[in-house]
């Protein structure tokens, strides 16, 4: 490997930490060697698609991020309930409110359907009290 393509690796996963970060405080010090045991070149790829240069701190700041995914997750349904339970814990975290995850939620029932819209409100419902009962 190049010092050339060293150093722009390092600046990619530099910016990876620091958008991690923005999506969740709690997330300064992960460490992403456990993904390397299942599939070595998993985390690499993942922080470049994620936050690399497809995604940039110039586009989208991290609570419109996860609001879109949140958005994404209530239309696959059931099928994303861990995720969807995480994403709404960092958006809460990067500065969403309850009642913007609620309407995003909404939204999605023209595109996911009612009962995908339930779902994903019981599931957000479900980390509002989780949170309510830990503060």
């Amino acid at each position: 490997m190049s010092d050339e393509f060293s150093k722009m690796f390092r600046t990619m996963m530099e910016q990876g930490q620091e958008m991690a970060r923005a999506f969740n405080p709690a997330m300064e010090n992960f460490s992403f060697k456990g993904f390397e045991n299942l599939i070595p070149t998993m985390s690499k790829d993942f922080m470049e698609m994620w936050f690399g240069k497809t995604f940039n701190r110039d586009g989208l700041d991290a609570k419109t991020r996860l609001l879109v995914t949140i958005a994404a997750l209530t239309v696959l349904g059931a099928h994303a309930e861990p995720q969807l339970r995480l994403a709404i814990r960092h958006a809460l975290e990067a500065g969403a409110k309850q009642r913007e995850i609620a309407e995003v939620i909404y939204q999605m029932s023209m595109f996911g359907g009612l009962p995908a819209m339930t779902k994903a409100l019981e599931i957000a419902q479900g980390v509002f009290k989780d949170l309510d009962e830990t503060e």
